[in-house]
């Protein structure tokens, strides 16, 4: 195996790493501050490491701009308002919860695409893949339990919220951002930017500085969830479509609900039900059936500079669009 191809799978093992630790490091630091203020520090610390990559590639240009506008309702979509709905879900869900939801990020996003996109693929398997999915979110989130269930449904709520503004992310960078032809990394770094700026607006800054009670939480926040989970793990992502492709790239939205739930279950000791396993296997059936479905509608690999908008994972953490990092 070639040396860049054997870097590009460690990439992708990372980056599956990276992403499903999201969920613990998202619920640690919720215990101290708000999940606005958790999605605050998160896409400050992401966008530092982007800026800097990105300056350095020359990938940011004035004339971008004009394209402003464009700009906002990404950062919206993928990135202010998905990580803040993931942020308050996994602060009252349990992580490995929290990250096997995140699983169905994709069949949102089919949903979305193929709502208000002709050309997404609408058969007999994209369907089952739909309802297998549907399937899988009622096991874990249990609602004919009612207030009895011993899952948050507001936190469940939270996180197909957040899954849905990624598909909605995704139509909307399909339709408008893709024939702009600016580049991946320039978007990314635009979108967190101003997202940064529109939380900063918003978020109520009152006890944020209680973080550095707990060093741990304060470093999984910053350095884990900011610096890797929303600004490394693009640089790494751009690397392994550049290498493998933008198809086997997608792969990756595989590992982050298996990675949560070993983490949570296995390292800090969350308990787990199997009808909960069951649930994440058959979402993850659901998003292979999908995959595949999309793969053979495809006529070409999709160029990586499309991976922006044509991740189906920012998201988470997204993902996705590109929003897998989601996560």
């Amino acid at each position: 195996m070639p040396r860049s191809r054997f870097s590009a799978h460690l990439a992708f093992l990372a980056l599956g790493i990276i992403w499903g630790s999201n969920f613990l490091f998202m619920k640690w630091a919720a215990e101290w501050i708000t999940p606005g203020q958790v999605t605050l520090l998160r896409v400050v610390a992401g966008f530092i490491p982007l800026a800097l990559y990105a300056a350095c590639q020359g990938v940011l240009h004035r004339a971008h701009w004009r394209h402003l506008h464009h700009f906002v309702v990404m950062a919206l979509l993928a990135r202010a308002l998905y990580y803040l709905a993931f942020a308050y879900g996994s602060s009252v869900l349990l992580s490995s919860v929290a990250g096997m939801l995140s699983g169905a990020i994709p069949l949102f996003t089919f949903v979305a695409a193929a709502l208000f996109l002709r050309n997404e693929p609408i058969n007999a398997r994209s369907i089952t893949a739909t309802l297998l999915g549907i399937i899988g979110i009622a096991l874990i989130a249990r609602p004919w339990q009612g207030l009895q269930a011993d899952v948050s449904l507001a936190g469940v709520a939270a996180m197909l919220g957040g899954a849905l503004c990624v598909g909605l992310s995704f139509v909307y960078a399909k339709r408008f951002v893709m024939p702009l032809a600016i580049p991946s990394l320039a978007l990314a770094t635009y979108q967190t930017g101003i997202a940064t700026l529109l939380l900063l607006a918003v978020i109520d800054l009152e006890g944020i500085l209680a973080l550095s009670n707990d060093g741990v939480a304060l470093t999984g926040l910053v350095i884990g969830l900011g610096v890797l989970g929303t600004g490394v793990a693009y640089v790494l992502y751009y690397f392994i479509v550049g290498e493998l492709g933008a198809i086997k790239a997608s792969g990756v939205t595989y590992l982050p609900p298996v990675v949560a739930v070993i983490i949570g279950v296995l390292l800090i000791g969350e308990p787990i039900r199997g009808l909960d396993l069951l649930a994440m296997a058959i979402i993850l059936v659901g998003v292979i059936l999908l995959q595949s479905a999309r793969q053979m509608q495809e006529v070409a690999p999709p160029n990586p500079d499309d991976f922006e908008t044509e991740q189906v994972l920012p998201r988470s953490g997204g993902l996705e669009t590109s929003n897998h990092s989601a996560r």
